[in-house]
């Protein structure tokens, strides 16, 4: 199988401008990244940047680096522009996030794993919800899956509802999922995806995958239970490198 990890990295994020360029412990957060993707069982890894500072760092350090559009609404739209760029032909195309720093090579593995079933379109991955907090958060996306562990449905909401059970004990007898936003696709998936119109279920939750299921395309699912940390704000960034230090990440 030949699979290519795309890293999309854009310089102006508007709670931490430069992200992908923090340093952590020596090394700019994209290095760290790329070179966690390029442990995984990846043909070819590229970052796909607007900026010419963020492709300046990557080339430093060997990383083989795509420019592309600044006008991209999301991630799936750099890694489609990308993808056409490399101009070869892949069975897998995976979207790695680029601001988890330590992510597990075993994720992605876990996300290719999934295309041995030559009926799989999209893929993703999803955690066993252990904490209550967790469950009612709004912030962290739920994922409802049938018995092929195919996603019929995310939500922020707390799915299924448990009628006449106390909030505290809706984890006891039930299994949810939270959505561990890390995608990979066939290529003409990828393509097909990307052209289409924002869909009401979108823009109700204010999740792009329901795009995707909203127009009949279909999210096989993979259980990790390793959830990498992500940097969004400087106080994630922080508390990520007291825990460095403590040695909780392998170098």
């Amino acid at each position: 199988m030949k699979a290519l990890g795309i890293i999309p990295a854009r310089y102006a994020s508007s709670r931490f401008p430069g992200k992908p360029l923090v340093d952590i412990a020596g090394k700019p957060m994209i290095q760290r990244v790329y070179e966690q993707a390029c442990k995984a069982d990846l043909t070819k890894v590229v970052i796909a940047t607007d900026d010419e500072r963020i492709a300046e760092a990557a080339k430093a350090f060997g990383g083989e680096v795509l420019m592309t559009s600044a006008n991209h609404p999301s991630g799936t739209d750099r890694c489609q522009e990308a993808c056409a760029k490399v101009n070869e032909d892949f069975d897998v195309v995976v979207n790695i996030q680029g601001d988890e720093p330590f992510i597990q090579p075993g994720q992605i593995n876990n996300l290719l794993a999934c295309f041995e079933d030559r009926n799989t379109q999209i893929a993703t991955l999803v955690k066993r919800v252990e904490l209550t907090t967790d469950l009612f958060n709004p912030n962290r996306v739920k994922v409802l899956l049938n018995r092929r562990n195919d996603a019929m449905y995310f939500s922020r909401a707390p799915l299924p509802y448990r009628n006449g059970v106390e909030a505290s004990d809706w984890l006891k007898d039930h299994a949810y999922f939270l959505h561990i936003g890390m995608y990979a696709y066939r290529p003409h998936i990828l393509e097909e995806i990307t052209q289409l119109a924002p869909s009401s279920l979108e823009k109700a939750e204010q999740l792009e995958q329901l795009r995707w299921l909203e127009h009949g395309y279909r999210i096989r699912t993979a259980e990790t239970d390793i959830e990498s940390d992500a940097i969004d704000h400087p106080d994630d960034l922080r508390r990520m490198l007291e825990r460095y230090q403590q040695g909780d990440y392998g170098d």
